[in-house]
């Protein structure tokens, strides 16, 4: 089994979807990673540059020029660009693989034998590594309730992050040691049916980034589809450590959550979970004034938080709900 390059006439098994911005060094290594330790399969690569102004597109072509490329004269964000990317997959699965992810002997070869496997759940994940291999444990979650925004907004889920109780999204009490259904597999490193994709129309491109995976298979789950993790799936993910923890990301991701309470919500649980989101916020933002964060340098902690709760209308309103094929 074997890369089938742009072009050839071959059956392909799997389509595995890139997307990269201004990640020219990282989506370099995550390729060659990737060609090191190839799927058992045949299988295709499809990397979809968000109008990157690092020379990414470039050099990517210039390292891997048979690969299908596509330079996109904007940033649509990353739930648009997996569907514009997925609009061109001949492989009966679809792999969602981020460009800082770092393959593994083991990495591909397993998560395809854990879904050859167990074929009825329809998306499948792994365990996510740091890069000296600790665990990562954001290869998955628990979807959001009332009861996750309350520990989260009033820190008991900062002070009890191994707890089941108080760390429910994070599933708190849980190494990622077995195979498991899970709520969310994230989208660093997921693998879904093709027809289940197309099924669900894809990614709500109503998330530009952040909680986009999160409605998918909260989504697929609806229609009956079981997602779970392997733990012999192991991955390096880098972004759950290197990735910026500024008030642009912190805005992002709550706008996403908002987003999805409005959409998997009742009106008065979305009304509730947005006071507890302000919540949330205002705490951090006044705990900020006297500590810093574990991650922030002196004054950047108060900055950071400052910036969010100014900007609390944008985050509150969410993205504007587009009209979706798989909503």
């Amino acid at each position: 089994m074997a890369f089938v390059a742009r072009g050839e006439d071959l059956q392909v098994e799997l389509s595995i979807l890139v997307v990269s911005y201004n990640t020219k060094a990282l989506t370099l290594e995550a390729l060659r990673s990737l060609f090191r330790f190839p799927p058992p399969v045949n299988f295709e690569v499809i990397v979809l540059d968000n109008a990157s102004s690092d020379s990414s597109f470039e050099a990517i072509h210039a390292e891997f020029p048979t690969l299908q490329a596509i330079a996109h004269p904007t940033n649509v964000g990353f739930a648009a660009a997996n569907n514009l990317a997925a609009e061109l997959v001949r492989g009966r699965r679809i792999l969602l693989l981020n460009p800082d992810t770092i393959t593994l002997e083991n990495s591909h070869r397993a998560l395809w034998a854990f879904a050859e496997r167990e074929p009825w759940r329809g998306i499948w994940g792994g365990r996510t590594l740091f890069p000296d291999l600790t665990l990562n444990p954001t290869s998955c979650w628990r979807r959001m309730t009332l009861w996750s925004l309350f520990c989260g907004g009033v820190g008991l889920t900062h002070l009890f992050p191994r707890s089941a109780l108080f760390s429910s999204e994070a599933y708190g009490d849980w190494k990622r040691d077995r195979v498991r259904d899970v709520d969310i597999v994230t989208g660093c490193f997921l693998l879904i049916d093709t027809s289940l994709w197309r099924g669900l129309g894809g990614f709500d491109p109503t998330f530009f980034m952040y909680a986009e995976e999160a409605d998918l298979c909260l989504r697929a789950k609806a229609g009956g589809a079981r997602p779970g993790i392997s733990p012999e799936a192991e991955i390096v993910h880098m972004g759950g450590m290197s990735e910026a923890t500024g008030a642009d990301k912190i805005v992002k991701t709550a706008r996403g959550r908002v987003t999805m309470m409005r959409k998997h919500w009742n009106p008065l649980s979305a009304v509730i979970g947005r006071a507890l989101l302000l919540l949330w916020s205002g705490l951090r933002y006044l705990g900020s004034r006297f500590l810093s964060g574990r991650r922030d340098a002196p004054g950047a902690a108060r900055e950071k938080w400052g910036d969010v709760w100014r900007r609390r209308r944008e985050w509150l309103a969410g993205y504007d709900i587009q009209a979706h094929v798989g909503k």
